[in-house]
């Protein structure tokens, strides 16, 4: 079984900074894409940052300039570091991974619990 868990989210002030990871664990034999989504109270599901199958990344425009993501395949992990954060930025994160868990399967949208932001004064 594939699993996603993330950490790092909590509260902090407008203009601070947050580090989200999130570990990929189990049975995985490739990876299409991985990355980032957010969900605000009330909006949909978004995109912040993902890498795609060839290892471009791709950026929400409300997010260009001050997220950027990373990440280290030796420990199958991938990060969010999120900078001049704003009250806009408050959401549920969460992790992405398009897996094919064996080579039986196809491509499978995976996704972690999500971990709470809160940017306020």
């Amino acid at each position: 079984q594939v699993q996603l868990v993330e950490s790092g989210g909590g509260s902090v002030q407008p203009g601070g900074s947050l580090t989200l990871s999130c570990e990929f664990s189990g049975r995985i034999f490739r990876i299409n894409t991985m990355g980032w989504y957010r969900q605000a109270p009330g909006s949909e599901r978004e995109l912040v940052a993902t890498f795609t199958s060839d290892s471009r990344i791709n950026y929400g425009d409300s997010v260009k300039g001050r997220f950027t993501i990373s990440r280290d395949n030796a420990k199958n992990t991938i990060y969010l570091q999120m900078n001049s954060l704003k009250p806009e930025d408050t959401a549920v994160y969460y992790c992405n991974g398009n897996i094919r868990p064996t080579m039986s399967f196809n491509y499978i949208d995976f996704w972690g619990k999500g971990t709470l932001v809160t940017v306020s004064s």
